[in-house]
Parts: C-alpha cells; sequence; structure tokens
C-alpha cells in the first residue's frame, strides 16, 4: 500500500439503502486500475467481447508486454478476467456494468468541460 492509499479512511458508505456498504478504499483500488488511457481503452475494446492479447495488440498499437501489463492491473483489481484458449488467454470484462461506468464518466466530464476548478486558487475557469 503506498502513502495515497494508507492516507484513505476505512469509510463505509451506503449509497443504495439495501445494506450494500463498502470500503472506500475498494472504490479507490478500482478507480486506480482504471487511471489510465490505455486501460480505459482496454476495457472499451471488452465491452465488445472478449478479447486474446494479439487481438488487443493489434487494435491498439502496442507491444504485447504492455498490454499484457495493463491487463494484469485490470485482473488485479478484479475489473478482467482470463480464460485458457488453447496456448492463449482470452480477456474479458468481469462486469459488464464497467463499461456504463466509464460512459457515466464520460458524461460528467462532457458536462463539467469548462468548468474545472484551477489548481489550488478554489475558482473555476470558463
Amino acid at each position: 500500500m503506498n502513502n495515497d492509499e494508507s492516507r484513505v479512511p476505512p469509510v463505509l458508505h451506503d449509497h443504495t439503502g439495501a445494506g450494500g456498504a463498502h470500503a472506500h478504499q475498494d472504490v479507490v483500488r478500482v478507480l486506480h486500475a482504471l487511471a489510465d488511457p490505455t486501460r480505459l481503452s482496454l476495457v472499451h475494446l471488452l465491452a465488445d467481447g472478449s478479447r486474446r492479447v494479439v487481438e488487443l495488440t493489434e487494435a491498439l498499437g502496442l507491444a504485447q508486454s504492455t498490454v499484457s501489463a495493463h491487463l494484469a492491473t485490470l485482473r488485479t483489481a478484479g475489473l478482467v478476467v482470463a480464460t485458457p484458449e488453447g496456448r492463449a488467454t482470452r480477456y474479458a470484462l468481469a462486469d459488464p456494468e464497467l463499461d456504463e461506468l466509464l460512459g457515466a464518466a464520460e458524461r460528467v466530464v462532457a458536462r463539467t468541460e469548462g468548468r474545472r476548478w484551477e489548481a489550488g486558487t478554489g475558482t473555476t475557469t470558463g
């Protein structure tokens, strides 16, 4: 655990009203895994269906080792599952709602465009 994660209080929060409490650290783990443009691209590609690493490397134009490292991060966070397929491995989203989460984030970004906080000033730009 790095210093940033240790500062996150293990607060339980229930947004569902049905006993769906979770530690904020679990949400931080998921969001941290998604906090990379390549991993976001991987999630979008996998939202269309499972794929092998070779297919993902071709789609992204990246080295196999780079794609594999990003997939490992997503797997560790529980966002992607791997299924052996002969000598290859097929990757898929662990939960289809993950693509919906990214869609919601993109809508928030679109709505907040021009209202970003200037670093350290407490005022908005735009």
